[in-house]
């Protein structure tokens, strides 16, 4: 799909302001509000949108503590990376998992309520996890830059 300079604004609007109204969108972009909601429909069926969320302050929800984890597996065969990231995808803790280069294969993102929950979070379920070979561990002091936000450029 190729997206115009509309598109492009569009996006940019929504990424700023996810609740803004159709007619809103369609003012700033100078769009009939019709032809405007056409647009983001096609975009949210296309997957370039692909979805809409609340952003949420940890803290307000008592969850005090955020970590980056560095992981390494034992073994890198389908299997075993297939089971890793399944079980990923059941922890609530990790709110991102990335794939990496170099020497740790991934980078998970956590976030729990205090230092006595990671620690159950890394015995019970990362290092009892069968295949992780090793872990490194960084905690998060303060946040200086969070967004969500793609450097769209609509120029």
């Amino acid at each position: 799909m190729t997206l115009d300079r509309t598109d492009l604004r569009i996006l940019a609007l929504l990424q700023a302001n996810g609740r803004a109204t159709n007619a809103e969108i369609a003012e700033s972009v100078s769009l009939s509000a019709s032809a405007c909601l056409r647009r983001v429909q096609k975009l949210e069926a296309d997957g370039v949108i692909s979805g809409y969320a609340a952003l949420i302050d940890p803290q307000a929800v008592g969850l005090g503590l955020q970590a980056f984890v560095r992981v390494q597996l034992e073994k890198h065969g389908s299997v075993a990376v297939q089971h890793f990231v399944e079980s990923v995808q059941r922890w609530d803790e990790v709110i991102a998992c990335h794939a990496l280069t170099g020497e740790m294969d991934y980078l998970l993102h956590v976030v729990v309520s205090d230092l006595d929950d990671f620690s159950r979070f890394l015995l019970d379920k990362l290092l009892n996890e069968t295949g992780v070979g090793d872990v490194n561990s960084s905690f998060v002091l303060r946040t200086v830059k969070q967004t969500r936000a793609l450097p769209i450029a609509a120029t």
